[in-house]
């Protein structure tokens, strides 16, 4: 995305509907597909599954977008719908035996080029000792995110993924916000016993 700075959403939405305007609703798709992107891959825990999420999740807003009441925010929206579709694909893939694993390694600003978050060590090679104990931990973090109950792993996700606020969270989840806080402590305390830290 460039330094300039882009209309708000309500804006673009009305140029989209009101006007026909496609530069309008191409504005929002750049605005917001990298956290489409992030959401869903840190749901699907693979590129190409979380690339065609995030493109499913923009057909279906563009298609839908007339339709779109402004109860909540265009992001929140957004959200759930990215949620939903992933969560589908999820359940698709672990009916088929694909076996996918939801990562907390989610494309951050740290990441290594293959998109797994990078662990910050003083020297930059891993010892064969070391990169096996960084595997292992990988593995039993993946393990532990996907085994933790799905309204768990969500909140966990959208709070410490996207580092989203309590509110911005129930309003995707359709919680109370206490319900929100409850999940995320949960979640965490869970990962904490599982991963014995």
């Amino acid at each position: 995305m460039s330094n300039e700075v882009l209309p708000d959403d309500n804006s673009l939405i009305d140029r989209f509907i009101n006007h026909g305007d496609q530069e309008a609703f191409a504005l929002l798709v750049e605005k917001h597909s990298s956290r489409a992107y992030q959401i869903a891959y840190g749901i699907l825990a693979n590129r190409e599954d979380a690339e065609e999420v995030a493109q499913d999740a923009f057909l279906r807003i563009y298609r839908a977008l007339q339709n779109f009441r402004g109860d909540s925010e265009f992001s929140t929206w957004m959200y759930r719908i990215v949620i939903n579709l992933a969560r589908n694909k999820h359940r698709w893939h672990k009916i088929r035996g694909r076996g996918q694993e939801l990562s907390i390694n989610a494309p951050v600003e740290n990441a290594r080029n293959d998109g797994e978050m990078a662990i910050d060590l003083p020297d930059e090679r891993l010892s064969p000792d070391r990169e096996l104990i960084y595997e292992e931990l990988k593995a039993k973090t993946r393990e532990a995110m996907e085994n933790l109950p799905e309204s768990y792993r969500l909140a966990v996700t959208l709070r410490n993924l996207k580092e989203l606020s309590y509110e911005e969270i129930a309003k995707i989840l359709h919680c109370k916000v206490g319900t929100i806080k409850s999940k995320i402590a949960r979640g965490r305390e869970e990962l904490k016993n599982r991963l014995a830290l």
